[in-house]
């Protein structure tokens, strides 16, 4: 058995993150895929990579990763990034099909109704932030789609926004509120970007982290209770489009998901059928 020096974990770290992008993954799936190889290969010191055999990722799966209490979505992941690292880039056929992934909890997704989502906007005096939430909203953007627009991305002749190499490795049209277009056109004038719609002080993407900071900030002083990330904005515009009686093969097209079963969850969550639902107790 030879031992795993820091030199050589590296390299392959780098040509992970180098393979996946030559195979135009998503910034952030190579982000947190190469963080997740390291945090694996770091449990193993005194291992070659190619000594790793399946007993020892089901060791590092049980006391690693249970052990330490991380979320099921973390779980599937690390498991994730492992596949495709030895079965796909360096063709070592492990039998991860047996390897015991966390039970799929049946969790519906945090939504607010429209009036807290403008009660949320309405506390918002910069009109950057302002921008970006109202956004994220009106088109039902991830947080990385919205800090990789390009100026040129947002068309006010056709009322449209592309996005460009979303989740997936996909490419999507999505409509442009004429509200938020004029919402855009006051904050470019004010701030004028050269490149990326949204940028920092300092040039180049803005950051996600800032945007989540933006948004709790926002519903904190706006009194709205219901907890959860900015992704809550994204989740709370699927629901408001099938509550207003939009097809689901229409939002699944417009959210960029690859089944319509992902989609589906937000006919769960909608109310317009569960209000017409009338309770017996109102026949007593």
């Amino acid at each position: 058995m030879t031992t795993l020096h820091v030199e050589d974990k590296k390299h392959y770290i780098i040509h992970f993150r180098d393979w996946m992008r030559q195979r135009r993954y998503a910034d952030q799936t190579i982000k947190t895929y190469t963080s997740m190889l390291e945090v694996f290969l770091d449990y193993f010191p005194e291992k070659d990579i190619k000594d790793i055999r399946i007993r020892d990722i089901e060791e590092f799966n049980y006391y690693y990763v249970i052990g330490k209490g991380l979320s099921a979505s973390y779980q599937n992941q690390m498991i994730n990034s492992i596949k495709l690292f030895y079965m796909k880039m360096l063709g070592i056929n492990f039998a991860l099909k047996e390897l015991e992934r966390p039970r799929k909890g049946n969790y519906l997704p945090k939504v607010l109704s429209k009036e807290e989502v403008s009660t949320v906007l309405g506390s918002i005096k910069n009109i950057k932030h302002k921008a970006i939430l109202s956004l994220i909203y009106s088109a039902g953007l991830r947080r990385n789609e919205l800090v990789n627009l390009q100026i040129d991305d947002i068309d006010s002749k056709r009322m449209l926004i592309r996005i460009n190499n979303s989740k997936g490795a996909k490419d999507r049209i999505v409509g442009l509120s004429k509200n938020v277009l004029i919402l855009l056109r006051g904050y470019y004038q004010l701030y004028k970007p050269k490149h990326y719609l949204f940028e920092g002080q300092k040039g180049g993407r803005y950051s996600g982290t800032s945007i989540n900071l933006i948004f709790q900030r926002a519903r904190q002083r706006s009194g709205v209770t219901t907890e959860g990330g900015v992704h809550m904005l994204r989740h709370s515009y699927a629901t408001h489009l099938h509550e207003s009686g939009y097809d689901i093969r229409i939002i699944q097209e417009l959210l960029g998901h690859k089944s319509s079963k992902t989609t589906e969850i937000y006919t769960h969550i909608s109310t317009r059928t569960i209000q017409k639902v009338i309770s017996p107790f109102d026949d007593i």
